[in-house]
């Protein structure tokens, strides 16, 4: 009765206290995400009233007004005085031809039905003039027409754009904007634009794009018919960008009183983007790894690009169309390489902020998946846009899912020592204990194989059964243990030769000794680095592993040590463990295997890769470093002359000192090097092997 009342009491404080503390981490998280979604609101309205002020600054500017009256007054010359003997015999073709094979082909490929060339065509003879000089015979290729002055015409409009041009190219590269127009608003023509798309020089009125959201700037801004207007005209599919989304700000020009032109400048995508995204730093914006903070438009399609569009178009694609989105719209999103007014956001959090509401609630997204979306409407004039910030629900609840499992947890451990305090003050008063304390004894002493014979049904029995399963359980660890001990044993002998390995067991901590009359061979990876500076750091380890595996396998024939491997260094001992007469000879021809095999393998991959050896017999130290992590390592003055020959070795050669040399030279071919000079040594002779030198002949 105690421990059932005890178990009820501990969980309705758990309960309690679950409950209590799954609401403060719920509106902490709801919080952040509120938080989040009102900055960047700031942020994108803050951006775009600066746009408006620019614009409006720019319009007002005196160089801005004469040029305006400049390139009209220049561009009606054109349209007027043009004679056949002024025109270029080629223009027609020439200009047939560019948008024949550049534009219209371009065009097609996001365009629904095949574009009729001459529904594109400008109309007048002064826009033919100038987008044959200015785009189709601009030597720059497309997306850099802009880089073009002057096409040395000797027209009037030329020299005027010779003029201006560098300075607004300028003002759209300093403020990012895509491009920067000039529109008569009498005539309704482009007489400007920095970056030279196919709406240079054309009518938005009359011409190919006058149903574009350019045109109706034109025409809402004749309406206005007054001073200090500005307006952002919302992203829509613009045929001049092959049908990429674009949007425009646009302000009148005034000269004094008299409305004589239009600004426009269409905005930067990228900077839209780098606003909503931190400039792709999610996690340190505090979104997780599956947060997000988008715009919608009236329409519910995104103004700005999808976070998982960025990160994983693939599994972008999937989730849409798991979530029935049409193949049309996938393909889209795919030509594009953006979500702006192709992916529909029909979600609930949408709909209450385009009614004006704001909020924090569960939903699924536009993907289909559950997430915590904070949502609310956008103050910016002209635009009416939604502000989303969201987060897949199982990472936005993971510390209320974590904080449950730590209650469970909890609980579930009180619970358990309840039990065990209750059981052990009723042992006190019975007998049977004292069978269970004795065979508690024997378990103590070793004896795992101990148990109790009870053989009553009541809860004495119970316990006895329990204890002979915990002896049993015991049994089976104890047989672990000793399994695991086997194989501890394994890998330490493994790790280290036999005589360091038993004097670790023993518990010896100072571990040295001196080894005389052996062989240290050291060698470098050549061509490795610069190979690694173009792979990832995966493909860098996995090729480091298999020319290391290759390198470990051909020590067991020649009975050569791996010492360690230091980056794309790689160091062997032999005579070191095991007494070899012949360790001097040894350690030459496994240099030479190893040299093979990198050959080969570096043939098989397409690699440049070859190996600088360097080879020293005489006395060193052997021993254990470290005290947490113990290294097993060897130096001496014959490692540090072995490291240096490994430095003064030649590429896919074997460079050995005089000791290698005054044992090996009737068995094999040597030249003299040059000398080298250990650190702080005297200088010493150092020979090339020829049969290094042959296999890199023979395999090259």
């Amino acid at each position: 009765m105690l421990l059932a009342l005890s178990t009820c009491s501990l969980f309705v404080t758990a309960y309690i206290g679950y409950r209590s503390g799954k609401s403060h981490l719920s509106q902490t998280v709801s919080n952040q995400l509120t938080s989040l979604r009102a900055s960047k609101a700031d942020q994108i309205e803050s951006y775009f009233e600066d746009i408006r002020y620019q614009t409006q600054t720019l319009s007002e500017n005196l160089m801005v007004v004469e040029a305006m009256q400049e390139f009209k007054t220049a561009y009606n010359q054109l349209q007027q005085s043009r004679t056949a003997t002024d025109t270029p015999t080629d223009l027609e073709d020439t200009l047939k031809e560019y948008y024949r094979k550049e534009f219209l082909t371009k065009l097609a490929e996001t365009s629904d039905g095949k574009p009729v060339l001459e529904s594109y065509l400008p109309e007048t003879s002064a826009a033919r003039y100038l987008q044959y000089y200015y785009i189709a015979t601009n030597p720059n290729s497309a997306g850099e027409k802009h880089l073009l002055d002057d096409p040395e015409d000797k027209s009037e409009y030329s020299s005027i754009h010779t003029r201006y041009h560098p300075i607004f190219r300028n003002i759209v590269e300093k403020f990012g904007y895509q491009d920067m127009l000039l529109i008569d608003p009498k005539t309704g023509e482009i007489v400007y634009s920095v970056f030279k798309e196919t709406d240079f020089g054309t009518n938005l009125t009359t011409g190919p794009y006058s149903d574009s959201n350019l045109a109706f700037a034109l025409a809402d801004l004749r309406k206005a018919k007054g001073k200090d207007y500005v307006q952002i005209f919302d992203f829509d599919s613009y045929r001049p960008s092959f049908g990429a989304p674009v949007a425009f700000i646009a302000a009148p020009i005034y000269d004094g009183s008299q409305f004589i032109g239009v600004l426009a400048f269409q905005l930067p995508v990228n900077q839209i983007n780098n606003v909503m995204t931190g400039y792709r730093k999610w996690k340190s914006n505090g979104l997780g790894d599956t947060g997000e903070i988008y715009l919608v438009g009236e329409d519910y399609l995104m103004r700005s690009v999808s976070r998982f569009l960025i990160q994983d178009p693939t599994k972008y694609s999937k989730d849409l169309r798991e979530h029935g989105v049409k193949e049309q719209i996938l393909k889209r999103i795919e030509q594009f390489g953006t979500s702006i007014l192709q992916q529909p956001v029909k979600t609930e959090a949408v709909k209450a902020a385009l009614a004006g509401q704001e909020g924090t609630q569960i939903m699924d997204d536009y993907r289909g998946i559950e997430v915590l979306s904070s949502y609310a409407p956008l103050n910016i004039d002209g635009l009416e846009w939604v502000i989303v910030s969201q987060m897949d629900l199982t990472e936005a609840y993971a510390p209320v899912y974590a904080f449950q499992k730590r209650v469970l947890v909890s609980a579930a451990l009180l619970i358990l020592l309840i039990t065990l305090v209750a059981m052990g003050l009723a042992h006190l008063f019975v007998q049977p204990v004292r069978a269970l304390i004795a065979s508690a004894r024997k378990v103590t002493d070793g004896q795992v194989d101990a148990v109790v014979n009870i053989n009553s049904e009541d809860e004495f029995g119970e316990l006895a059964e329990s204890f002979n399963q915990m002896v049993g359980s015991l049994r089976t660890q104890t047989k672990l243990v000793e399994q695991k001990n086997r194989e501890n044993e394994k890998l330490l002998t493994s790790v280290f030769p036999d005589s360091v390995a038993k004097r670790l067991k023993r518990g010896e901590t100072n571990i040295a000794e001196s080894v005389s009359n052996v062989t240290v061979l050291f060698c470098d990876i050549a061509g490795f680095g610069k190979l690694s500076r173009s792979m990832d750091t995966h493909e860098v380890i996995a090729i480091l592993n298999d020319i290391v595996s290759m390198f470990d396998q051909a020590t067991a024939k020649y009975g050569i040590e791996k010492i360690k491997t230091i980056g794309d260094n790689y160091m062997a001992v032999c005579g070191l463990s095991i007494l070899h007469i012949d360790h001097q000879k040894r350690a030459v021809d496994f240099g030479l295997e190893i040299l093979a095999l990198t050959h080969r393998f570096s043939h098989e991959r397409g690699f440049d890769l070859d190996l600088e050896i360097g080879i020293h017999s005489g006395d060193i130290v052997a021993g254990i470093v470290g005290r947490e992590k113990v290294v097993y390592d060897v130096w001496g003055d014959t490692v540090n002359v072995a490291n240096k020959l490994m430095f003064y070795c030649p590429t896919g050669a074997i460079l050995v000192s005089q000791n290698v040399y005054n044992s090996l030279h009737d068995i094999y071919d040597f030249e003299q090097a040059e000398d080298i000079t250990p650190n702080g040594k005297n200088q010493q002779k150092a020979w090339l092997l020829k049969t290094a030198q042959e296999l890199v002949g023979s395999t090259v």
